[in-house]
């Protein structure tokens, strides 16, 4: 079993950034790939971004390129999401995820451990 605890979120402008952690305890964190998921009030969980177990492979959402960041720190068992130039439609409870690669990062599904999700608010 692994355990994931989300922090970071918060409330916000529009513009500004946040970054969430997520921190693992468990088995061994390393040897899963991580993802970021998100649900807004009414709506299905999105992907956001997800990161292999080694890190050398990242994938984004097309509408979070290049304002998210995935990354992960193996020796401190935390993956991390900042999270730049937010908007009022980033609004939403923020998972973390994790899991052995099933060969689609984008499926909620292929996960098998989550976190409490943190709640992130973007104000216009």
């Amino acid at each position: 079993q692994v355990q994931l605890v989300e922090s970071g979120g918060g409330l916000v402008q529009a513009g500004d950034s946040l970054r969430l952690s997520c921190a693992a305890s468990g088995r061994t964190f390393s040897v899963y790939s991580v993802a970021w998921f998100r649900q807004a009030p009414g709506k299905e969980r999105e992907f956001v971004a997800a990161i292999s177990w080694s890190a050398d492979n990242t994938v984004y959402a097309d509408s979070m390129k290049g304002r998210f960041t995935i990354s992960r720190d193996n020796a401190k068992n935390t993956a991390y999401l900042q999270m730049n130039s937010l908007k009022p439609e980033d609004t939403a409870v923020y998972y973390c995820a994790a899991g052995h690669y099933r060969g689609n990062y984008h499926l909620s599904g292929d996960y098998d451990y989550w976190g409490q999700g943190t709640q992130v608010t973007v104000s216009s």
